[in-house]
């Protein structure tokens, strides 16, 4: 592609050096090929244009920088625009020939049950016979390829690449989380969405937004998005319960259909029966109901389930089709899974990384469990700190005993974030312990734990790894938990 081309469509002129036939785009310095042009991010922690020089000497023949570059050789061209990052979105879309144009792209946002959302809107299309990619927290499948995520949404270049796949391999859907942080930043700024789907919205990331505000509006740009033209047909899919639905609903230009518990919902959820094998409830959509049966544990999970189903059903799929389809949904890795080796009690590994993640997991396990509830959680490093207290509350509240422990302390000092989260637990209960190390809190409370018991491991999921100290260090809770299960099943000591 010539780079007149590039700037024509970007509207830019080409500042210094002429043409170049561009063979590629990179924002990162060390992945540039000859030829390529070379975006200048400006990220939290980094300024690509740092890294001009790395990209000229590995090859790259053009820059799209914000400002003029005067160390530039005279023989590489340069663009500038106000945003780079955003005129990449543009660029990746053009390169890859509008990809995002030839499928139906369905974003999902709110603070949780992104994952899991996508993962039952998925399912149930390819049980109807469609071709979808999905991409999320968990990991970016198109066909055989299924890569872990590095991001909720990746950055534009990485994005548009993946959808390139999916039109290659005759997807017709691709269904993605949209993070607050993707939003933000313009990382989907490019993207044409045939949906857009709110679930909920409470605290988090606020270390990076700074405010509850921000993060609102942050969110509500998925909605404002959202465009209907003659041959594409949007809309977007609203929690009607959650406090900030109204946000949601004003920000689309497009009809917006809604779910909820309450009878205004276009999609209601009613005479639900939370069991530990799944959930029995009745679904009421244009004056009919349907008796369903998911096999998804706790509210929140309706809610996620509902959310699928109003994006089924707007995308034309009869209701009974969605809901034998959804009857056999498999286990979303590292959402309420359950750890199961024969043991007389039960062990349950979640993501719930928020105070109201912490509470929905906790909840549900206190309305399935008659013995007791004992949880290991912590919080993470390098990140909202006002959250910590709240959530060690939240543990001491709904749990008979608490074990708080590290969860991806990053740079900070794990004992300093562990004395926070302590200071909102011994406000709800004494019945806690304090175990730094995760590995030895997962041991304790598979030791402690006795028949009709209910472990919740929160807070890391599907990760395997722990952030401390710069490093990245394996580890997962379900493999702890089975190694401690099969340790304990054998009639070995569990070290603690």
């Amino acid at each position: 592609m010539q780079l007149t081309e590039i700037a024509a469509f970007l509207g830019l002129s080409i500042q210094s050096g002429g043409e170049q036939n561009i063979t590629g785009i990179q924002y990162n310095s060390q992945k540039v090929q000859p030829g390529n042009i070379f975006v200048c991010i400006q990220g939290e922690k980094t300024d690509g244009h740092n890294y001009v020089a790395d990209a000229v000497s590995r090859g790259a023949v053009a820059v799209l920088a914000a400002h003029t570059l005067s160390d530039l050789p005279a023989q590489v061209s340069l663009l500038i625009a106000e945003n780079p990052r955003l005129a990449m979105a543009s660029l990746a879309d053009m390169w890859y020939q509008f990809p995002d144009r030839k499928m139906r792209v369905i974003g999902v946002t709110g603070t949780n049950g992104k994952t899991t959302t996508t993962h039952l809107i998925k399912w149930v299309l390819e049980q109807q016979g469609y071709a979808t990619g999905l991409v999320g927290t968990i990991h970016n499948v198109v066909g055989a390829l299924d890569v872990p995520s590095s991001n909720t949404t990746p950055e534009s270049l990485e994005l548009f690449a993946l959808f390139n796949e999916m039109v290659k391999n005759g997807y017709q859907y691709g269904v993605m989380e949209v993070s607050s942080h993707a939003l933000k930043q313009g990382r989907v700024s490019a993207c044409r969405f045939a949906a857009g789907v709110f679930t909920n919205l409470t605290q988090d990331h606020l270390d990076y937004h700074g405010t509850f505000e921000d993060y609102l509006e942050s969110k509500t740009k998925l909605f404002s998005m959202l465009n209907q033209t003659g041959d594409f047909p949007a809309y977007g899919v609203v929690n009607i319960d959650d406090g900030a639905a109204s946000s949601f609903i004003q920000a689309a230009n497009v009809p917006v259909w809604t779910y909820g518990l309450g009878a205004s919902a276009d999609v209601q959820a009613k005479d639900f029966h939370l069991t530990a094998g799944g959930t029995q409830l009745t679904i009421c959509y244009q004056g009919k109901e349907y008796l369903a049966k998911i096999p998804l544990i706790g509210k929140f999970n309706i809610y996620n389930a509902l959310a699928a189903i109003t994006v089924l059903l707007a995308e034309g799929i009869a209701m009974e089709a969605i809901l034998v389809a959804l009857a056999s949904a498999p286990q979303v890795p590292g959402r309420f899974e359950l750890v199961d080796y024969g043991q007389d009690f039960a062990v349950v590994v979640d993501y719930a990384h928020t105070p109201d993640g912490l509470e929905n997991v906790l909840s549900t396990a206190r309305e399935i469990t008659h013995g007791r509830v004992i949880s290991v959680f912590g919080c993470g490093g390098d990140r909202d700190k006002t959250k910590r207290p709240i959530m060690g509350a939240i543990g001491g509240k709904y749990s008979d005993f608490a074990i708080i422990t590290s969860d991806n302390p990053r740079t900070e000092n794990p004992y300093a974030i562990l004395e926070q989260v302590e200071a909102g637990i011994k406000k709800e209960t004494n019945h806690y312990v304090v175990e730094e190390s995760r590995g030895a809190a997962i041991a304790k409370a598979i030791a402690m734990a006795e028949p009709g018991d209910l472990i919740m491991i929160a807070g890391k999921g599907h990760e395997n790894y722990q952030l401390v100290n710069g490093e990245t260090l394996h580890f997962d809770d379900r493999e702890e938990a089975r190694s401690c299960l099969e340790k304990r099943l054998a009639g070995k000591t569990i070290e603690k």
